[in-house]
């Protein structure tokens, strides 16, 4: 993970001094579990809001329902400019991943689908991909 740029609490970036190796062992878990915190919330607030939407208008369930899941979809897109990393791209890119994890899960909860061997490859193959994205040693 680069942690050459990091977010200050303003949202403004900092240039920050390279981390020495005996702090870096203790700083990178950190900066791993954070942004794999952030990104389960941001797929909280993003398929429950989709859910819910679906659920107010393909379910006939009303617009109470179709009201929260824009007000989640709404909270999802904050959820991003949490994230340590400051490159749009690669945040969203490795999302992805948790996405497509995450709407297999939420689908077996909230709906009881099984998902079959090809959906449980696919997602982990996905999970991989994100996991490249974001936490791969880079030197820029």
């Amino acid at each position: 993970m680069d942690v050459s740029h990091v977010r200050q609490p303003t949202g403004t970036l900092r240039q920050v001094p390279p981390v020495p190796p005996d702090g870096h062992a203790k700083l990178i878990p950190m900066l791993v579990a954070r942004s794999a915190a952030l990104f389960v919330v941001a797929a909280l607030f993003e398929i429950g809001g989709a859910w819910l939407v679906w659920q107010g208008v393909r379910e006939h369930r009303g617009w109470m329902w179709t009201t929260g899941g824009i007000l989640a979809l709404g909270a999802y897109g904050f959820v991003a400019t949490f994230q340590p990393d400051a490159h749009f791209g690669r945040i969203l890119a490795a999302y992805g991943g948790i996405f497509v994890a995450g709407s297999i899960l939420w689908g077996m909860v909230a709906d009881g689908y099984r998902p079959d061997r090809w959906d449980i490859t696919g997602a982990l193959i996905c999970l991989a991909g994100m996991a490249v994205i974001m936490y791969a040693p880079r030197s820029d």
